[in-house]
């Protein structure tokens, strides 16, 4: 009797082990769905920045912001 109960508890276990690696698979495969997709869009810009056009200035004073100097740290 000990053993029907023993196996009962492994078959358990292992179709908990089944239903999990399901679920990891089906999460695997829709980041990966998703991630092609994402890779096809294209970002916009539109309204990031007011007004009129982007100039070298502005480049390359958010060049500064984004690489401040590092000899602070």
């Amino acid at each position: 009797m000990d053993d029907n109960i023993n196996t009962t508890m492994v078959l358990k276990k292992v179709d908990s082990l089944e239903r999990e690696l399901a679920r990891l698979k089906r999460d695997i495969l829709h980041g990966l769905v998703f991630r092609k997709r994402s890779k096809k869009l294209k970002p916009s810009l539109f309204g990031s920045i007011r007004g009129g056009d982007i100039t070298e200035e502005m480049i390359e004073e958010s060049k500064h912001q984004l690489f401040r100097n590092l000899t602070d740290v």
